[in-house]
């Protein structure tokens, strides 16, 4: 099995960390560059960091950092980036510089300076797809877009047909369902996704995006209130406070363990087959956001119930579950890790460390801002 020198941008990350082990473990010399968002590490390098891997402290978006991190690399895991959908609707120029700007900086010095890089992976997202896709007794399968206001405000949760005006039911998604991002978030994603499709294939660098599903698993940052709903949850329940769920909690997302994204991403670095895709990663299979907040509870040992606020956050879907059947076909992925297996380790791990509840704050600035 050959082995290669790796970049990995957003290493010390929740995502990126994983990734980081699973190459270690495979022999590659790894290179880290992360700036060591506050948000996220509170500006320390993380205690789970592997040590084998050389650690820059640097920003995609300085040229200086970028240029020492690129030296005698042949692969690189671009995972840099601001993650946080509603966050990214009031901080625009934050988000836009780190995953569409550092992007493009990343992009620029491959194609202008020297290198010898046989591969690029990039985080791309769910997000980027908006609405899920749905299908309609009467039309088919349809593309239902965001939800109106008007609906939304009298609690008319569903997806309705564009044609009929009927309730249509959530499918898989497809990596060829349209694309309609609905936050800046998504937006930024969908860049990062295409730059480096297009930038890759007009050079001659092999590149994948991988689509990555709701993720969840140790390392996440339990006090960094933007970051996915399993995390938050779990620092609302370690605080004794009650998970705060919009609308009625039956909206559904494709929750996937952190280690199986990082089976993927090696999947795809490995694979010639995989270049110039996109490819969804998740689990197919879905589950309510109350039934996640309700396993959480019940593993930790807690017999209160979530609170479901019947409100709404301006741009939030209703469903969207991965079709997989790509990633199945090209790089024989399989998720191994099920929901029940992941949670429980999710619990021990979050019980050796700390959590600071900022959820009631980042709720509260979002209705400052007119996004509640």
């Amino acid at each position: 099995m050959a082995t290669y020198s790796i970049l990995v941008t957003g290493g010390a990350g929740f995502i990126g960390s994983f990734v980081v082990d699973r190459l270690i473990e495979e022999g590659h010399r790894v290179k880290i560059l992360d700036n060591l968002e506050p948000q996220v590490h509170q500006s320390k390098i993380p205690q789970y960091l592997n040590r084998k891997a050389e650690f820059l402290k640097g920003d995609v978006l300085r040229d200086a950092d970028l240029k020492k991190a690129l030296e005698d690399i042949e692969v690189v895991f671009h995972l840099a980036a601001r993650v946080g959908i509603g966050q990214s609707m009031y901080q625009i120029k934050e988000y836009v510089e780190t995953n569409t700007f550092g992007t493009a900086k990343l992009l620029d010095m491959l194609v202008n300076g020297k290198h010898d890089i046989k591969k690029l992976v990039v985080a791309s997202s769910m997000s980027i797809y908006g609405e899920g896709s749905y299908h309609c007794e009467r039309c088919g399968e349809v593309e239902a877009h965001l939800r109106t206001e008007e609906r939304l405000k009298k609690q008319d949760w569903e997806m309705h047909c564009p044609g009929c005006g009927g309730i249509v039911q959530p499918m898989p998604t497809k990596e060829t369902k349209t694309l309609v991002p609905s936050s800046i978030y998504a937006i930024t994603k969908q860049d990062q996704e295409q730059m480096c499709l297009v930038t890759g294939k007009a050079y001659g660098i092999p590149t994948v995006a991988l689509r990555f599903f709701n993720v969840y698993g140790p390392r996440q940052s339990l006090s960094n209130p933007y970051t996915g709903v399993a995390a938050i949850f779990m620092s609302r329940i370690k605080n004794d406070n009650l998970p705060l769920i919009f609308e009625d909690g039956k909206q559904s997302r494709d929750f996937t363990s952190v280690h199986d994204i990082a089976a993927a991403s090696i999947l795809a670095m490995r694979s010639k087959s995989a270049s110039y895709e996109a490819l969804n990663v998740g689990t197919g299979n879905p589950i309510t956001v109350q039934q996640v907040a309700e396993i959480l509870m019940k593993l930790f040992g807690k017999t209160m119930k979530p609170e479901i606020v019947g409100k709404y956050r301006k741009g939030d879907i209703r469903h969207c579950v991965a079709d997989i059947s790509k990633i199945k076909d090209i790089l024989g992925f399989e998720p191994r890790v099920s929901l029940e297996a992941g949670m429980k380790e999710l619990i021990q791990w979050a019980e050796k460390e700390e959590a600071e509840d900022k959820v009631a704050a980042a709720t509260q600035e979002l209705k400052a801002k007119g996004l509640v």
